[in-house]
């Protein structure tokens, strides 16, 4: 089917509610895309003539067609519909029932996601179905989400987009009826009806020119808004510069003072170690006999304790009695010199094994007196080893050894025990 504007319109009335019906008018639409300014236009006029049901199938069908346009990266649809598409949202949600209300805002919430059309028209078209709660959020709207300061250029900006819209709209189509009414191929019609069109185009013509008109005004707002705010951010940001400077100079000339107040506390660290280090080496030589000639001179080294035991002399109390002699002295005893021939039954006696006398044990001799000094058997003086203590000692052995002075020594052994002995030392 050649594409006429008969066609179009019968395409958009047999358009129902059903996916394959809008994809299939989508697919032709999309054929003819040299037409897409004028399918746009008819489209928005077959939406504003529909009721509500009916268009909703229409954005439906805009959806379709704009979707698939940039998925296949072919802008003659998307440029088409900016110009018309948020006068035709905004005449499909008026009016119409909460759900499609909410289907047409699902429409457009999928728009912003996949970023179908320019910000400036998103944020138009969410503005135009509800001003007060844009979609999204964007900076430019009259939610809550813009700061303050760009509130005043908020709502100069969205006329601005709203003036845009509509002049792109209305002089595309004063453009296209003149271009039609002055097209010197066509026959002339007769004059009332040139008349007509000509009054038509007039006023087509007058009313693009308000809407440029109208534009202008909402963009030099916008611009004055704009310098104002710009102005306003160039006095601020000369006031912190001078800030920045005057901060900058004040800690430079604080780290500069906290600098010098660290070097003169070190100078004066360093000269009271000087002195202390010379009044020292002024005091003459150190217990262990060196002085301290510099201040790098080593300190003196820690006394430790010795690990030799003192000597016994330093453990003996004072009051102690000298000792007399070192001397081993065995006392004389009369009874010791005396030596039994024979025991009361007759046999002969031995001579004892130890004979304090004669210093002899089973006839060795064992006369100290006879022996060199070594250091092995040489007795001092008040050592632990030595026999020598004094008048206690010698008292204590003479107690002991004081019985051994007379008599048989083996009286008081066995029988048999006597007789080895005496076979051992010969039968004395």
């Amino acid at each position: 089917m050649a594409y006429t504007d008969d066609a179009v319109k019968a395409k958009l009335s047999a358009l129902n509610e059903t996916q394959e019906s809008i994809v299939t008018v989508a697919q032709w639409i999309m054929f003819h895309r040299r037409h897409a300014d004028r399918t746009a236009s008819l489209l928005l006029q077959r939406l504003k003539d529909s009721g509500a049901n009916k268009r909703l199938n229409l954005i439906y069908l805009a959806n379709e067609v704009a979707q698939q346009s940039k998925a296949r990266q072919k802008t003659d649809f998307i440029d088409a519909f900016e110009p018309v598409i948020a006068e035709a949202t905004s005449t499909a949600y008026r009016g119409a029932t909460n759900e499609v209300q909410q289907k047409i805002r699902r429409v457009v919430e999928v728009w912003r996601q996949r970023q179908i059309f320019e910000t400036s028209i998103q944020e138009l078209v969410e503005a135009r179905i509800d001003g007060k709660k844009p979609l999204g959020g964007s900076l430019f709207s009259s939610g809550s989400a813009a700061p303050s300061e760009l509130q005043p250029l908020v709502s100069l900006h969205i006329a601005v987009a709203k003036a845009s819209a509509t002049t792109v709209t209305t002089t595309q189509t004063a453009n296209n009826e003149y271009e039609k009414l002055t097209d010197p191929s066509k026959t002339a019609p007769s004059p009332p009806v040139h008349a007509a069109r000509l009054s038509a185009l007039l006023k087509s013509l007058a009313s693009a020119e308000g809407a440029v008109s109208e534009s202008i005004k909402a963009r030099r707002a916008l611009l004055e808004g704009l310098e104002k705010l710009l102005d306003s951010n160039k006095k601020s940001l000369e006031k912190e510069q001078g800030q920045h400077f005057e901060l900058t100079n004040r800690k430079n000339t604080i780290d500069a003072k906290k600098r010098e107040v660290e070097d003169g506390i070190m100078r004066g660290l360093s000269a009271e170690e000087a002195t202390a280090t010379m009044s020292a080496g002024n005091m003459g030589p150190t217990a262990n006999g060196a002085g301290h000639d510099s201040a790098s001179a080593e300190p003196e080294r820690p006394r430790h304790e010795e690990l030799t035991p003192p000597p016994v002399e330093s453990l003996t109390p004072t009051a102690s009695p000298r000792p007399a002699s070192s001397t081993f002295t065995i006392p004389q005893d009369a009874s010791y010199s005396k030596q039994p021939d024979a025991d009361a039954r007759g046999a002969p006696v031995p001579p004892p094994l130890f004979s304090p006398r004669a210093g002899a044990v089973n006839g060795i001799s064992h006369d100290t007196s006879r022996i060199a000094p070594t250091p092995s058997n040489r007795q001092y003086s008040g050592s632990p080893g030595s026999m020598s203590g004094g008048p206690t000692k010698k008292r204590k052995l003479e107690e002991d050894f004081g019985g051994f002075g007379g008599g048989d020594a083996m009286a008081d052994l066995d029988d048999d025990v006597a007789d080895l002995l005496r076979a051992e030392s010969g039968g004395h």
